[in-house]
C-alpha cells in the first residue's frame, strides 16, 4: 500500500512541472512566478525569472568567537520559550501588542485573478513613465514549447506598436504593476513602483533655497562634463568595496595581519568654488570614459524613462 501511495503522488505532481530556464550563469533555475500572459483572447503559459543576480555578493554569518560556531536564530515566545516555526501564523498589529491573526485560509480568500494571470491592460510610451517608478527587471519566458507561438505573436505585435505593455501580477504576496517590452527573441519585464511608494520629489526639491548662480561657473562645469563624456560600459564599473573585502578575506585566511588605512583627506569643504572648477578643468579627463567610436551606430536613443 505504501508503494502504491508513493506512485500516485508522483503522477499528481507531474502537471505542475516548473518551466526550465536556459543554463546561463547567474540565472536561477526556478521562476519567481509562473502563470499565463494574456492579450485579450490570446494567452500562453509564461514564467518570470530574475534578470539580476546576487550570487557573487559576499555575505557574512554571525559567529560565536569563543567556539567558532555559527549562531542559529530560533523563534522564541517571550513567555513560553522556543517554538516551532511551522506552527506560526501571520499577524497584523493594529495597536501595541494587539494583533489580527490571519491563517492561510484567510489569505487564500483574497487571492486575485492576477495571482496566476498577467493581463496586458494598456500600452504606453515608455518615455511617459518617470524613471523613479522603474524597479526590478525580469525575464518573461515561454512556459513550455507549446507556448512559443502565442508568445512570439504577442512579442512581435508589441514591437510593431512601439509601446510598453502594462499589466499586473501577484508576486511575494503583493500585486505588482509590470511593464513589458520586447527584447530580441524575448520579453523583458520590469516591476513598477506605484504612486504611494514614491515620495513627492517636486515638493522635496522645491525646499532647496533659490540662489543666483554665476554663469561663468556653469560654463566651466559644462566644459568639465564635455571632457568626461563617454559611453556607459558596465564591465568597467566594479564593486571596489566587494573586491577589497575578497582580498581581505584571502589575506586573513592566509594568516596575514591587517592594518587600518588612513582616511582620505577631506575634499568636501570647498572654499573657493571658481578656483576648484578651474583646477578641475585643467585636470583634463581624469575620470573620463572612452569616447564612442566613429561608425559605431551613432548616439543611442535617449530614454528619459530609465
Amino acid at each position: 500500500m505504501a508503494a502504491k501511495r508513493k506512485s500516485s503522488g508522483k503522477k499528481a505532481d507531474a502537471p505542475s512541472k516548473e518551466p526550465r530556464a536556459p543554463r546561463i550563469p547567474g540565472l536561477s533555475n526556478r521562476p519567481v512566478w509562473q502563470g499565463h500572459l494574456r492579450l485579450s483572447l490570446v494567452s500562453c503559459p509564461v514564467a518570470l525569472f530574475n534578470a539580476t543576480s546576487r550570487s557573487n555578493d559576499i555575505s557574512f554569518h554571525l559567529i560565536n568567537p569563543e567556539t567558532s560556531n555559527r549562531i542559529r536564530m530560533i523563534p522564541t515566545d517571550p513567555d513560553t520559550g522556543p517554538v516551532e516555526r511551522s506552527s506560526l501564523v501571520k499577524g497584523y498589529e493594529i495597536e501595541k501588542n494587539r494583533y489580527v491573526i490571519l491563517d492561510e485560509e484567510d489569505l487564500d480568500s483574497v487571492k486575485l485573478k492576477t495571482t496566476h494571470t498577467l493581463d496586458i491592460e494598456r500600452f504606453v510610451d515608455e518615455n511617459t513613465i518617470d524613471r523613479v517608478f522603474w524597479d526590478n527587471p525580469f525575464l518573461l519566458m515561454p512556459g513550455d514549447d507549446m507556448a512559443v507561438n502565442a508568445y512570439g505573436v504577442i512579442r512581435e505585435a508589441m514591437k510593431d506598436a512601439g509601446r510598453v505593455a502594462l499589466g499586473r501580477v501577484v508576486m511575494h504576496t503583493r500585486e505588482r504593476l509590470m511593464a513589458l517590452e520586447p527584447r530580441g527573441k524575448g520579453i523583458l519585464a520590469y516591476s513598477l513602483r506605484v504612486r504611494n511608494e514614491v515620495v513627492d520629489i517636486e515638493r522635496a526639491f522645491d525646499s532647496i533655497p533659490e540662489e543666483k548662480l554665476d554663469k561663468r561657473m556653469i560654463e566651466i562645469a559644462e566644459q568639465i562634463i564635455d571632457q568626461q563624456e563617454g559611453e556607459f560600459a558596465p564591465a568597467e564599473f566594479r564593486d571596489r568595496y566587494e573586491e577589497a573585502l575578497r582580498d581581505l578575506i584571502d589575506r586573513k585566511e592566509k594568516g596575514e595581519k591587517t592594518t587600518v588605512a588612513a582616511p582620505p583627506p577631506d575634499t568636501s569643504n570647498v572654499i573657493d568654488l571658481m578656483d576648484a572648477l578651474k583646477k578641475s578643468l585643467k585636470n583634463k579627463g581624469s575620470a573620463a570614459a572612452p569616447k564612442a567610436k566613429a561608425g559605431s551606430g551613432g548616439k543611442a536613443k535617449k530614454k528619459s524613462a530609465r
